[in-house]
């Protein structure tokens, strides 16, 4: 670490609540050496906050997993404000699509990997890899891409060119390392990634999360003598440096000569495969691996890079046959913090994904498609995950049956809401006579001008009730699981908007679904235990009308099942906490006020054509928006905001599928 920078908190809000018992008592377990804790957060409390105020106290280098793109990009935004003077940095996947390479035996279909790479969260990756390796004051918010393979970061490390003003530059020597470490030589053009010589005049373009500027390197002979930072569009000198590291353009960068070792290793796997298939009498296999292995070969050795060169990552990194592949957890220092939020979601998908990534190479590699060391080049499995855990804080307003019992039954509260609103009342009614009640209680919400959001078991039931409240004159919209990102966003808007007062939907615990103007939320046959009527389901499904001052819940029910009784006395248990601090305080809840933002576009006509295009626009049209969608979603990415990138980049799959 380079820098002894401390983490500093810059904003005008103070902890209030139990906010400040809740970070006192995590950095006290922290400083105890607890392994791992866990903050019960109610929706609302302001737990990023928290999470900001107890990076400040530990001070230690800080990676924070999200279980999604989305959340990860609030995550990332919310910090960055609260840390401007500190390292805060993005790391998510960096394709914009993504379709893995796999082979279906049954039709004999191959399918090769197709990918739409997204520059600048490439270069955000790589920024975020650098930050942590140079400065002690950095934050990672990352997706579950954190526990996928990268290459060794002593490798990696070695790749740092650092330069000095009044030391001898090797120009030679010099310009061989950046091309070595992935930069691209460009004299016409200075983008992320490339570099130019102009006499003796170096400029590099490097992957430090800032896309519109360079560095420029004056020599005189072999002496530098100036060190600066160039905006890139005005010529202006931005900084001046006396020392400057240059790190690698790509996360995957590694030198010539473990790239030559490499492929004497992969040639001898590639010779025991062929033999292996041979043996076995399957020479169309022997074939195919043989043609795709020198292939390879032949491209690793003439530029250091090869399509899916990821897979032969164990033989760049060196690594035993099974050995785990090394991964962002790996750059970090031993002494880090890890912040795993929402971990009731987080923490089934990173146990989910090496299964998955491992079914679908198995059968490349018995196919022939690629050699078994392949299958080194995966994500962590779980339990090699939990031995490069440091101090751990799970974060969820449901936390789950794995973090509970690691933090040994022990929970950290957080419950009372800077707003003073309370979790919303619960009560149970039979179901006889349930949808003439239901209607009378949902006129007297709409009423108030407030909305109703119902929750089915069954889509059946859903497309039935939404066709029978329409019918009885009701302004109701159904939202399921093949509505569109374009359509669901529109939905939610009109729904805020007034042109709809009710909501029907299955599973409405997506993301996205942030209406403070839903007051009344209804659960239909919220007895049938499942997953869908789990407690940890309940409670999030009460948690959507948590951000009105009237929220309130009916769960139509002809018994109160355990799931049930545990979401009541748990919404009831916080309700008391909320309530009496309220009262203690001289707080009013007040509903909170969120603007009401078009999804796409300023404008409704806009947003319902681009719906009209995916159900029959011509190719020509759709092509024509999709162009313009992207340019969209490359301004967004430019901007840091991800959210809408991610909306956008979802949009523009959609409108191609419906062409293809």
């Amino acid at each position: 670490m380079k820098s002894d920078i401390d983490f500093k908190i810059v904003s005008p809000y103070k902890p209030t609540g139990d906010q400040p018992e809740a970070i006192a008592e995590l950095y006290d377990g922290i400083m105890e050496g607890k392994p791992v804790q866990v903050l019960l957060g109610a929706t609302g409390t302001g737990k990023t906050f928290t999470m900001a105020n107890i990076i400040e106290k530990v001070n230690k280098p800080t990676l924070i997993l999200a279980h999604n793109k989305v959340l990860a990009s609030q995550l990332y935004s919310d910090l960055k404000e609260f840390f401007p003077n500190n390292r805060v940095e993005y790391f998510v996947s960096n394709f914009d699509f993504y379709q893995p390479e796999a082979y279906i035996p049954k039709s004999d279909t191959y399918i090769d990997k197709s990918v739409v790479m997204n520059d600048e969260i490439e270069m955000l990756r790589t920024s975020a890899i650098n930050s942590v390796l140079e400065r002690k004051d950095t934050i990672i918010v990352s997706s579950v891409a954190a526990i996928y393979g990268l290459s060794d970061p002593m490798e990696y490390a070695s790749l740092v060119y650092e330069v000095r003003v009044g030391e001898d530059l090797d120009r030679k020597e010099f310009l061989r390392h950046l091309v070595e470490s992935s930069y691209k030589r460009n004299n016409m053009e200075i983008t992320p990634g490339c570099f130019r010589v102009r006499g003796d005049v170096i400029e590099v373009a490097t992957m430090n999360g800032n896309a519109n500027s360079y560095i420029r390197i004056d020599t005189f002979g072999d002496t530098v003598e100036k060190i600066i930072e160039v905006d890139s569009l005005t010529g202006e000198v931005k900084h001046s440096y006396q020392t400057y590291p240059i790190y690698p353009a790509y996360d995957h960068a590694s030198t010539q000569n473990r790239i030559q070792k490499a492929c004497e290793s992969i040639k001898i796997e590639m010779e025991e495969r062929i033999k292996y298939f041979q043996d076995e009498g399957k020479p169309l296999e022997a074939e195919r691996i043989e043609l795709r292995t020198k292939q390879d070969i032949d491209s690793l050795l003439e530029f250091g890079m090869c399509p899916g060169i990821e897979n032969y990552s164990r033989h760049i990194d060196g690594r035993k046959k099974g050995e785990r592949p090394f991964c962002l957890l790996d750059y970090f220092p031993d002494d880090f913090l890890l912040i795993i939020d929402e971990s009731h979601q987080s923490i089934p998908q990173l146990k989910a994904m090496y299964n998955g990534d491992h079914s679908r190479k198995s059968t490349l590699v018995e196919y022939g498609f690629r050699l078994p060391s392949a299958l080194d080049n995966r994500p962590l499995n779980f339990e090699e995950f939990e031995k490069l855990m440091p101090s751990t804080i799970c974060m969820s307003a449901t936390p789950a049956e794995y973090e509970l019992e690691r933090a040994g039954g022990e929970v950290v509260q957080q419950i009372i809401r800077p707003t003073g609103l309370v979790d919303p009342s619960i009560e149970v009614r039979k179901t006889k006579g349930q949808i003439e009640d239901m209607i009378e209680e949902i006129n007297k919400t709409i009423a108030k001008g407030e909305r109703v959001i119902i929750v089915t078991l069954t889509v059946k039931m859903s497309e039935d009730l939404t066709s029978y409240l329409k019918e009885r004159g009701l302004k109701v919209v159904y939202l399921h699981h093949e509505t569109k990102t374009l359509e669901r966003g529109e939905i939610i808007y009109q729904l805020r908007k007034g042109k709809y007062d009710v909501l029907v939907g299955i599973n409405l615990l997506r993301e996205g679904l942030d209406i403070p103007e839903a007051s009344l939320m209804i659960i239909l046959d919220a007895d049938k235990e499942g997953f869908l009527r789990s407690d940890t389901s309940l409670i999030q499904v009460v948690g959507r009308v948590a951000r009105n001052a009237n929220g309130h819940v009916i769960m139509y029910a002809d018994s109160v099942t355990r799931s049930m009784q545990t979401a009541i006395d748990e919404t009831n248990r916080r309700r008391e906490i909320q309530m009496r601090y309220n009262q203690e305080n001289g707080i009013v809840p007040m509903t909170i006020e969120k603007p009401i933002v078009p999804p796409i576009h300023n404008s409704d006509d806009e947003i319902a054509e681009t719906v009209k295009l995916t159900k029959g626009g011509s190719r020509k049209e759709i092509q024509l928006r999709i162009d313009d969608l992207t340019k969209q979603m490359r301004k967004a990415a430019s901007d840091l905001d991800f959210e809408r990138a991610a909306t956008l980049r979802d949009i523009i799959i959609e409108l191609q599928d419906s062409i293809h």
